[in-house]
């Protein structure tokens, strides 16, 4: 409700200003052939300092995953409830495999409410918008490995 009287200019109007699409800035290639985007999920809030500190929240989402598709993951050796890297050209996530058949071939999902090994932010691409100059944190290039530790998952609560 902040621009409910105008907005702070002196005829109270807002100023767009169009801008044209520009894609992201790294692309899948052979070696990170999948896109990864990051994003929330209904349990959790920001970073989830907070609503990982709630039992209810924690066990609705109580680790870091990545969607992808089951035919991806089958082509990567990935089986759905296992364990699985997320690399990219700046760092590799370990998350728990989800199969969603909604999910595009070539996209990958990982929620950034997690620290440790599940933060999703080692993996974004720190390139600035030539003009909001925001980070590109959405999207970036990667690809998927089996995890073969055998250990759980680091925030697992079951």
């Amino acid at each position: 409700r902040v621009f409910v009287d105008g907005f702070a200019h002196s005829d109270g109007l807002a100023r767009l200003v169009a801008v044209d699409h520009r894609g992201p800035v790294e692309s899948p290639d052979a070696e990170f052939p999948l896109y990864a985007t990051t994003g929330r999920v209904l349990a959790h809030y920001q970073s989830g300092a907070q609503t990982r500190l709630v039992g209810e929240l924690m066990a609705a989402a109580p680790e870091a995953y990545v969607e992808i598709h089951p035919d991806t993951a089958a082509r990567a050796s990935l089986v759905d409830g296992g364990l699985a890297w997320v690399v990219s050209r700046r760092g590799r996530v370990r998350a728990r495999v989800r199969c969603v058949g909604s999910m595009r071939l070539d996209v990958v999902f990982v929620p950034f409410h997690f620290p440790g090994e599940g933060r999703a932010n080692l993996l974004t691409n720190p390139a600035l918008d030539p003009t909001s100059r925001m980070p590109e944190f959405k999207v970036c290039a990667v690809r998927v490995e089996p995890d073969q530790s055998g250990e759980p998952s680091a925030g697992r609560t079951s």
